[in-house]
């Protein structure tokens, strides 16, 4: 039997005021408010640790009608802070679904509102620019949620991949492939690994602040430098190590944050978007093939555009055909590359996936 509904509140940084009725756990969270435009894969993106930190809009007017399945993940557990929606749907039909939206929030204690004009919010978020908000389900004094949510932290200078990493080492696909990866994990998405086990790689996915040299321990023949969240201007760590990866001179492949880290590697700098790009159906045009690709994005800081053109040893692959923000550079004097969207895709088209053929065919000629 559907569950009834008590009334939540969302509270913007900026002092707007959103009502609607509570869903998943009964409770207060904070974070980062952003919105994506998918349709469809919610489960997927909800684990996407790329998102912690975040509050995040569901564009599509109905979430949650076909189910969850315990398969549809990028993680192992519900990444995002808080689910603003217009229809969370507790009733669902897909005969290969294992429960409802409901049950997967409360027993990932996710805080969640809908009946929300979402057109207004993500006009607003699109006017105003990405701010903090609050979603309560059991608190409904203004001045009380006001003080919680000073509290919560920007996403500008704030690192959060540390939070996510893996604690320890693990091993993926076929010990015996003469292809080995060392994968940096700063929140890695479980169908990027799948898409190179996929392709005959042996993987070994590292904690975030692992060393070049215990990296090297695995004999790879090249290196994957992950995605993930916060801002990657607050990770010297990495970048450090991003630098002495490259030194090495074996393959090297980054994708969205580590994109980013590939490029603080190279001296080029990184800025907070004004919202950011996070959905399945952005058009990203391949400098060097001249084709279109219809792509997944998710990220709120991007690669200086400017930098970029005017370095050296840098060459742009890819560009965002919305805004002409970067999504895509190579380096000249290395085999090293990196994309600003997801290839792996899930959810979303999978246009971009030679990108780990190319990859591998890097590894393979060395």
């Amino acid at each position: 039997m559907p569950h009834t509904k008590q009334p939540a509140i969302l509270l913007l940084e900026d002092g707007h005021i959103f009502y609607g009725q509570a869903f998943g756990k009964i409770g207060t969270t904070t974070g980062e408010l952003c919105f994506n435009t998918g349709m469809t894969g919610y489960q997927e993106v909800f684990t996407d640790p790329s998102y912690t930190g975040q509050v995040l809009i569901m564009n599509n007017v109905h979430v949650g009608n076909y189910g969850v399945k315990d398969l549809d993940v990028e993680s192992s557990s519900v990444k995002i802070h808080g689910l603003i929606a217009r229809n969370l749907e507790e009733q669902f039909s897909r005969f290969m679904a294992n429960g409802s939206l409901q049950d997967y929030l409360v027993s990932n204690n996710l805080v969640a509102i809908d009946g929300v004009d979402t057109r207004a919010l993500v006009a607003h978020v699109r006017t105003k620019g990405a701010m903090n908000c609050i979603i309560s389900s059991d608190v409904f004094d203004i001045e009380k949620l006001k003080e919680e949510l000073a509290n919560c932290p920007s996403m500008d200078g704030l690192e959060l991949a540390s939070k996510v990493t893996t604690n320890e080492e693990y091993e993926l696909g076929d010990a015996s492939s003469h292809v080995k990866v060392s994968v940096l994990d700063f929140g890695i998405k479980k169908n990027i690994l799948n898409c190179l086990v996929q392709r005959g790689v042996h993987v070994r996915v590292h904690p975030a602040k692992t060393s070049l040299s215990r990296l090297k321990e695995f004999n790879p023949t090249g290196y994957f430098i992950s995605n993930g969240p916060g801002d990657p201007s607050a990770m010297p760590y990495a970048v450090s190590t991003v630098k002495e990866i490259l030194n090495d001179g074996k393959p090297v492949f980054g994708i969205c944050l580590g994109h980013q880290l590939l490029a603080l590697a190279n001296d080029i700098p990184t800025f907070k978007m004004h919202h950011g790009h996070r959905g399945l159906n952005h058009p990203v045009k391949n400098i060097i093939t001249g084709q279109c690709e219809i792509t997944t994005q998710n990220h709120g800081f991007g690669v200086d555009p400017e930098a970029v053109k005017n370095h050296p040893n840098i060459e742009v692959t890819h560009l965002n055909l919305n805004d002409e923000s970067i999504e895509g550079i190579r380096l000249k004097d290395r085999q090293a590359f990196s994309v600003q969207y997801h290839p792996e895709a899930t959810p979303g088209p999978h246009d971009s996936r030679y990108l780990f053929d190319n990859f591998v065919e890097m590894m393979t000629k060395n």
